[in-house]
């Protein structure tokens, strides 16, 4: 895109470029979202950024009005496997705020100065400013959704002194945290009276299949960490979280809201955590799950076209391809999932969780217990699984490989590194680590080989594997149209034979025995 194919989207509000690209407004010193609804600037007073702490970096304060800071992340870091993709997508779950820019280095494999100089040249903005932008973030949503301290929520928003966080809460919202408080839309107090937590609007961009992505969790929901309740179009989806600095219990609506633009919305979303630490973490990990960074639009652009696949893609707007909470307690199930049906694989991790799973402090409800990580069951005999010996191997070997490194699956993890070290494992298949691939890494792109209900979805629409090659770079949201084709129009069993008329005997001969005739 050009500057003025930008300001095109501008003028028409264009909810699609939410959080690809940010519009700063020189003459008032504000940045804002492309959907903004406020009155179009002239073209001779904007100017455009890659990134919010880019705008920022530039003195630009964030519009109360459209909220800049609460867009849904943009769907090229969830597409790209270079360095500035990976590193965005650990920068959001919070590496920096943990480890520092070293850290985040390291993990990727480059040098500092690398990390550095390829971030501010892409988005206008090193990773200090990146991390700096989430911050704030974090503290805003602090601010207005919890009673705690002030001071409290400096730290627990990852702010190094009380200082740090005022100062930057002045200069991005134009406000003092206890004024951006009393801005607030609801009352922290009336949230901790409606059951406490931190509440928050999980934004996503266009048209948003909810109920395609709770029929897919549904059936997959491990009792004692995840549970579905509720009637199709108010469900609630509840589980537990493993996070860095303690653990948490999260919540999500189904009948979510609708925003402006062109049809973007939101999803109701309470969390409970033991350490606010933990937050821009536990935010990030329920977005990978609901995939709710992601472009429809450009899904859409693809597919729909498509002669044998757009029909489908039509009829179901806003298709997503869930991720995972938590990539290590995915690849396990993985494993599980080997040959089985979606509830034996199911009932495998329930007797995983309640024999080697964490216990929370008090229940949840009827979430009980942490998954089991993979430092566990790397030790654990497994006997409790009522599973091929081959099977036990597999996944023992993959824990072990899992908790000392030899596998990474963190979000910035390099995804054909990672397939090509599951794939070295023993009793690790190409389809196990192609689904590994694809949930626990967030790959838009991946079509597991050997798939049964791929080959079933191919048959009901008339193509073949050749043709799927088109459907690059989403394959994995075509995936999932393939897996439901051939769930609503499954294979017709064979009609019963006529019976036969009967026939003379025939003589034996030498070579011939009764049992094999």
């Amino acid at each position: 895109m050009d500057d003025d194919t930008r300001y095109e989207a501008v003028r028409g509000r264009d909810e699609r470029f939410d959080g690809v690209f940010f519009t700063g407004v020189l003459t008032t010193g504000i940045y804002c979202r492309p959907s903004c609804p406020a009155v179009t600037p002239k073209r001779h007073n904007v100017r455009f950024f890659p990134s919010a702490a880019a705008a920022q970096r530039a003195g630009l304060r964030a519009c109360r009005r459209c909220r800049p800071d609460a867009v849904p992340g943009s769907a090229e870091w969830n597409a790209r496997a270079d360095l500035v993709g990976r590193a965005m997508r650990m920068i959001a779950d919070g590496v920096v705020d943990r480890e520092g820019v070293e850290g985040l280095a390291r993990r990727l494999g480059y040098s500092v100065r690398q990390v550095r100089r390829q971030l501010t040249a892409e988005l206008g903005a090193g990773p200090v400013a990146l991390a700096r932008a989430q911050r704030a973030h974090t503290a805003r949503v602090l601010l207005q959704t919890t009673a705690l301290p002030v001071t409290e929520i400096a730290f627990a928003a990852g702010f190094a002194s009380v200082r740090q966080f005022n100062d930057t809460i002045r200069e991005i919202y134009a406000h003092t945290p206890r004024g951006l408080r009393a801005g607030a839309r609801t009352r922290p107090d009336a949230v901790a009276a409606e059951g406490g937590g931190v509440v928050l609007r999980l934004s996503h961009r266009g048209p948003y299949d909810a109920a395609g992505v709770f029929d897919f969790l549904g059936p997959r929901a491990v009792s004692g960490v995840e549970e579905v309740t509720g009637e199709p179009g108010d469900r609630v989806y509840r589980r537990t979280l493993a996070l860095p600095y303690g653990h948490g219990v999260v919540e999500v609506r189904e009948a979510g809201g609708k925003g402006g633009g062109t049809g973007g919305g939101w999803l109701p979303c309470r969390l409970h955590l033991t350490d606010l630490r933990d937050l821009t973490t536990a935010v990030q990990r329920v977005r990978r799950l609901f995939d709710l960074d992601a472009d429809p639009y450009a899904v859409t652009d693809r597919l729909g076209d498509d002669p044998h696949l757009g029909a489908l893609v039509r009829e179901r707007p806003g298709l997503r391809s869930p991720g995972a909470a938590d990539p290590h307690e995915q690849a396990v199930r993985a494993v599980l999932g080997q040959q089985v049906t979606v509830g034996a694989a199911r009932a495998l991790a329930e007797a995983l969780t309640a024999a080697y799973g964490k216990p929370l402090p008090a229940p949840d409800g009827t979430l009980t217990h942490l998954f089991p990580d993979p430092a566990t069951l790397a030790e654990a005999p497994l006997t409790e699984l009522r599973m091929p010996d081959a099977r036990r191997r597999a996944l023992r070997t993959l824990a072990v490989a899992l908790a000392d490194g030899t596998v990474v699956l963190d979000p910035g993890a390099d995804r054909d590194e990672a397939e090509r070290t599951l794939l070295a494992l023993r009793g690790i298949g190409p389809w196990t680590a192609a689904y590994i691939r694809m949930r626990a890494l967030g790959d838009p792109d991946v079509l597991p080989p050997g798939d049964a209900g791929v080959r079933h979805g191919l048959e009901r629409i008339g193509a073949d594997a050749e043709h799927a090659e088109d459907w690059r770079p989403w394959r994995s949201y075509a995936l999932h149209h393939l897996w439901d084709a051939a769930a609503r129009n499954p294979r017709p069993s064979r009609a019963p034979r006529a019976p036969r008329a009967p026939r003379a005997p025939r003589t034996l001969s030498r070579h011939t025995t009764p049992e094999t005739s």
